[in-house]
């Protein structure tokens, strides 16, 4: 693209624009996802404060569905995987936590009768 620029006011006004556009472009790569946390009951990942509030209530709910299936069909209690603090400060690694959330997670799919495809119970 070919610009062509009549005065000196021109170029600092064009330099500004895109000094504007660039810098919007460089603030937007520059956000920060922030860390989330998977639900050890039911897969779905929170975030770091908000897990503590759904982790009791997803049991709760596990629990009220896991009542009404018949005595046979019952499954035990899903049990929060342990992961051992990585620092000295007692830090989790969020990797291993998270991990160990999903296969606890993926332990409590059941198989279809049917076909070969696991099903979180309704």
């Amino acid at each position: 693209m070919i610009v062509s620029i009549q005065s000196c006011s021109d170029s600092k006004l064009m330099l500004k624009t895109v000094y504007f556009i660039l810098h919007n472009y460089y603030l937007q790569a520059q956000v920060i996802k922030r860390p989330t946390v998977i639900c050890y009951i039911c897969g779905h990942e929170y975030g770091t404060k908000s897990i503590s509030i759904h982790e009791p209530q997803c049991l709760k709910k596990w629990h009220q569905e896991n009542d009404l299936l018949p005595k046979h069909l019952r499954r035990p209690e899903p049990k929060k995987p342990e992961v051992r603090p990585v620092q000295a400060k007692g830090f989790y690694d969020l990797d291993s936590l998270n991990e160990a959330a999903w296969i606890s997670a993926q332990n409590q799919l059941v198989p279809c009768d049917i076909c070969v495809l696991f099903f979180q119970t309704d």
